[in-house]
């Protein structure tokens, strides 16, 4: 069974740290395209971050360029997000999947989601 699960979330004062967890079974992480994406209350999902199969691209919305890291662990098979100095506008739920790395958007290739972590970042 093909399965996501999120994990890491939590509540964090501003210029905090989270990391970000996303464990993946049923399938190698490697053999795709993989990245993050959050959902704002009353906002639309967004692309945060994606890594290329290889592991050797990545990219990052502007919002969070200097601040997250996407990283992934090949022999635990999970993807990771290091998210530095948050501010109260990263506050969504966070979700890893397939992704295009040139545009950030959900790929096809992979329709599979968790249920999301939840980062508020507040004082």
């Amino acid at each position: 069974q093909l399965q996501l699960v999120e994990s890491g979330g939590g509540l964090v004062q501003p210029g905090g740290s989270l990391r970000l967890s996303c464990a993946a079974s049923g399938f190698t992480l490697d053999k795709y395209a993989m990245g993050w994406f959050r959902q704002a209350p009353g906002k639309e999902r967004e692309g945060v971050s994606c890594m290329s199969s290889s592991g050797l691209t990545t990219n990052y919305v502007d919002s969070v360029k200097g601040r997250f890291t996407i990283s992934r662990d090949n022999a635990k098979n999970t993807l990771y997000l290091q998210m530095n100095s948050l501010k109260p506008e990263d506050t969504a739920v966070y979700y890893c999947s397939a992704c295009f790395i040139g545009t950030l958007a959900p790929s096809s290739y992979l329709d599979l989601w968790g249920k999301g972590t939840l980062v508020t970042v507040s004082s």
